[in-house]
């Protein structure tokens, strides 16, 4: 693990365009920010502003027009596939406002899915997970598809997953926009904890005042650059 003062990831003059049938639509204009570790960020912006087309880029889910993401001082293998996919699975977990858990798969199954795809034996990934769902309070679900869980026992899985690996970074777009007030403090505290536990970097697009508030840090996205606030 590297320093706490240490960059997990710069981000150097973003772009993101969007080609319409008769335009483009420029929606990041060369976003600069760094992101420590262990650091708490919120992102923050009207709909529409582009914080989920930015961190669907952090994320290396999607690909930019132009500038570069350096993570721990080293670029991400965009243009290779197969080098992309081990990186993400190795190094960001993503929190998404919907869970996208595997409906036919267990809470558990959901949970081991990063773990075996990273190369743990079945035994070591259902320890770990089961573990992961005791932490986050699910583990008499264990053996329930995400269809037989609540909205807040299917986000709590999705945490779970989410942090399966240790990563570096961790990525949430709305996690708590779906959840009632009860379950939405669950989730913001369970990432809290995480972040504290694992000195991972955490970074969450929100219009909760609350979970913004929760943060070391906010920034403001506004005509595709952010600003700090």
């Amino acid at each position: 693990m590297v320093g706490d003062n240490e960059m997990a990831c710069e981000v150097r003059g973003l772009k993101k365009t969007f080609r319409l049938k008769n335009e483009t639509l420029d929606v990041l204009k060369g976003v600069d920010v760094v992101f420590k570790t262990g650091e708490r960020v919120a992102l923050l912006g009207a709909s529409g502003s582009g914080k989920s087309t930015f961190l669907h880029i952090l994320g290396t889910l999607d690909a930019p027009t132009g500038g570069e993401i350096l993570y721990f001082g080293k670029k991400a293998p965009f243009k290779d596939d197969r080098a992309l996919s081990i990186f993400r699975n190795r190094n960001i977990g993503f929190v998404f406002q919907f869970h996208h858990l595997i409906p036919e798969l267990s809470a558990v199954e959901n949970v081991m899915l990063p773990l075996q795809i990273f190369g743990k034996t079945e035994f070591e990934a259902r320890d770990r997970a089961i573990y992961l769902l005791t932490k986050v309070g699910v583990e008499h679900r264990a053996d329930h598809t995400p269809g037989e869980l609540s909205g807040g026992e299917q986000q709590r899985v999705a945490v779970a997953r989410a942090v399966a690996l240790k990563p570096a970074l961790i990525l949430a777009d709305e996690p708590t926009g779906n959840l009632d007030v009860h379950n939405g403090r669950k989730i913001l505290d369970l990432l809290l904890q995480l972040n504290q536990e694992e000195k991972s970097t955490l970074v969450v697009a929100t219009h909760n005042v609350e979970v913004s508030n929760a943060l070391d840090r906010k920034l403001e996205m506004e005509d595709g650059v952010f600003h700090e606030v």
